[in-house]
């Protein structure tokens, strides 16, 4: 899962982006709104994360503008804006959430499921293919209920796979989702840790389910009889 998050001040992004970073999200940060809606417009975001008080460009203008343009992505706004009337406006402008400064990062997580949960129709938190299953709420992968140690960014990759599992995923779709913008997707940084992330859920395990597709991409399924 990827999210953008609009925050200026450079300490409340830095801590919130190693917190959802820690939570194997993958986290683009845009300091201003002009940068945010550019972004936004242009990146492939499962999530926003708004600050309302932002240079060039305000938060709620921004909002606006992508609402307009029927832009679908659920927005979060995370603003120190705290009366009434505010959260009135933010959610009349479009947004799905609204929670303020200062908050509990849990608080903040638990919105964030739920965002998106409602997005995905009411996304299962357990996901499986054959004896493979991830539980998205404890971050524990297991196989044949032998559980699988996995780095960030290997459970990242695995739940990207198993939310679409039996269809291929080419590696620009890896690379939108799963890293950061300023990924170097000529770089065999993927096909090293899909490499890794095989060995783990494959090695030792029958069938194999982890594919390669020359050419195409990877997919993640029950081999065709």
């Amino acid at each position: 899962m990827r999210i953008l998050l609009v925050e200026d001040d450079p300490r409340v992004a830095s801590f919130i982006r190693r917190g959802l970073r820690e939570e194997h999200y993958a986290v683009d940060v845009a300091s201003d709104g002009e940068q945010a809606l550019f972004t936004a417009q242009t990146g492939e975001y499962d999530l926003i994360i708004l600050d309302l008080l932002l240079p060039k460009k305000s938060g709620l203008e921004v909002l606006r503008t992508l609402r307009a343009e029927k832009v679908p992505i659920p927005v979060l706004i995370l603003t120190a804006k705290d009366k009434p009337e505010d959260k009135v406006t933010g959610l009349d402008a479009g947004a799905d959430d609204y929670l303020t400064k200062p908050f509990g990062f849990e608080e903040l997580l638990a919105r964030i499921r739920a965002l998106l949960r409602r997005r995905g129709d009411m996304t299962p938190t357990i996901l499986r293919l054959a004896d493979l299953e991830l539980d998205t709420l404890r971050h524990r992968a297991t196989r044949k209920g032998k559980e699988i140690p996995l780095t960030n960014r290997e459970y990242a990759l695995l739940e990207f796979f198993l939310r679409h599992s039996n269809q291929v995923v080419t590696r620009s779709m890896l690379a939108e989702h799963v890293w950061e913008h300023d990924f170097d997707t000529f770089s065999n940084v993927i096909d090293v840790h899909i490499a890794r992330l095989r060995r783990k859920i494959d090695d030792g395990f029958s069938p194999k389910l982890l594919q390669t597709l020359r050419g195409s991409g990877y997919k993640l399924a029950l081999p065709e009889k």
